[in-house]
């Protein structure tokens, strides 16, 4: 049986950060599917490549640019233009590169299913048969999987998981998104957008309710104003085939109609069938991998896990950050992750961006939040890009005078909300975050005022 310092089960994105910084350890990865895992292939780079193909051409509604512009094609013409430069991105979900990039580091791939045998062995099924492989360390990065609402009759119809939609060239006429969390709100922008008819149904009140309330009412005007019907506040109870396509029967009695069901309805741990039983690992709520600080499994001495597996803010970035703490943990450092200053994003056009506590969560957590704010339309940079909807709300602790969140709508805030993550992360004090001058004309700017409002508050 072949052994090896340490074992990756999973070659998603935090697996990257962890095989080639080991130094002179070997490392096998074993990964059933592609190198590279989700993101690069079906989820994070396709959306976002077929989402700025989306607002390229929304760009050519605009006065201010369309007299710049020799023809705008139609919706369905820029659909398959878009699909075409996706897989051109995505290498045609291919991962002949990540692979060779893996091998040029000196790890070793083995293509299969991996599931725990007993402490430091793992069973790698794959096309060749099965094998034995030891371990001194094992890391998990298995990911996560969709959530498939449990709606009678959802088997009998057409029905898309997000990575679906987001591999496929195919453009329905009409399509019903389940779920109106990020993805959800991305898919249906994305496809109405592209002249699909998309109606969205969220069993909450409100888009995204981990936000603040003002952010989702701006995400419900975005996507009405792209044409999307919402449903919030209900819930599908009954799909039945309809034609080619899908009748869906709402719990108020309303019924749509579409071509393909699209489900957005949230993602699981992919922890089942890992074997974790047989080192007396047991999933917590929902599936994931429990760890503590330094993403070492709870109970175990050996084994680690990274990414979406551990329920711990589901993003690839964070898959990322806790690769990386990993790595350092393997090579002899003691370091400890810390979430409080993830940021997360939701890419439709405006973006929203967000960091650390909502009202909601701070006052959750005993903090009494002060609160500033500030308009994307004051600064110059709005008027020389043409593009000055959105809004910046920061938030500050009363008692410690340090920031402790904040959530922006437009102004590329997706590329300035780091600021305030490192403000946050290192506990700045309104005061000093205040005296941080930005280039001229820049989104950024809009940060300057409701600083030094808080400044002064506190």
């Amino acid at each position: 049986m072949d052994t090896y310092d340490t074992v990756i089960l999973g070659a998603g994105a935090g697996a990257k950060m962890i095989w080639g910084a080991l130094g002179d350890r070997s490392v096998a990865v074993v990964e059933q599917e592609r190198v590279g895992g989700d993101c690069p292939f079906v989820a994070c780079v396709p959306s976002k490549a077929m989402l700025r193909s989306a607002r390229v051409w929304r760009t050519t509604e605009n006065p201010d640019w369309s007299a710049l512009l020799t023809g705008r094609v139609a919706q369905s013409v820029a659909y398959q233009e878009a699909v075409r430069r996706r897989e051109r991105i995505v290498h045609a979900r291919d991962d002949a590169g990540n692979a060779a990039a893996l091998g040029a580091t000196g790890a070793t791939l083995l293509r299969g299913r991996g599931r725990l045998r007993g402490p430091g062995v793992l069973e790698v099924a794959g096309s060749a048969g099965t094998t034995a492989i030891g371990f001194r360390d094992l890391v998990i990065n298995t990911g996560s999987e969709p959530v498939r609402p449990e709606v009678p009759g959802l088997d009998t119809v057409p029905v898309w998981t997000s990575d679906q939609a987001l591999s496929t060239a195919d453009q329905p006429g009409s399509i019903v998104v389940i779920g109106g969390g990020p993805v959800g709100c991305e898919l249906a922008y994305l496809f109405a957008v592209f002249g699909s008819h998309v109606e969205l149904v969220q069993r909450n009140a409100r888009l995204v309710p981990r936000e603040e309330p003002e952010t989702s009412a701006t995400l419900a005007e975005t996507l009405t104003g792209a044409g999307v019907v919402l449903h919030p506040g209900h819930q599908v109870t009954r799909a039945e085939p309809h034609g080619a396509g899908a009748r869906l029967t709402l719990d108020d009695g309303r019924v749509l109609d579409a071509d393909v069901v699209v489900l957005a309805a949230g993602r699981r741990p992919r922890s089942a069938g890992l074997g974790l039983d047989e080192i007396g690992v047991a999933p917590g709520p929902g599936g994931a991998v429990r760890v503590d600080p330094r993403c070492r499994v709870e109970g175990t001495d050996n084994v680690w896990a990274v990414g979406d597996v551990t329920g711990i803010a589901p993003f690839t970035h964070t898959a990322h950050y806790q690769g990386r703490v990993v790595a350092a943990n393997l090579t002899g450092r003691h370091v400890e992750a810390d979430y409080r200053a993830v940021p997360r994003a939701v890419y439709v056009t405006p973006t929203v961006a967000s960091v650390g506590h909502t009202v909601a969560s701070a006052r959750a957590a005993g903090i009494d939040p002060v609160v500033a704010r500030g308009s994307i339309d004051q600064t110059v940079r709005a008027a020389t890009e043409g593009a000055g909807e959105g809004w910046l709300m920061l938030l500050a602790d009363a008692r410690s005078g340090v920031l402790i969140g904040a959530t922006a709508v437009g102004g590329q805030a997706e590329e300035w909300i780091s600021e305030v993550s490192l403000a946050i992360r290192a506990e700045v004090p309104a005061q000093v975050a205040a005296d941080v001058v930005h280039p001229f004309p820049t989104y950024s700017e809009v940060l300057e005022i409701p600083l030094w409002e808080l400044a002064s508050k506190l």
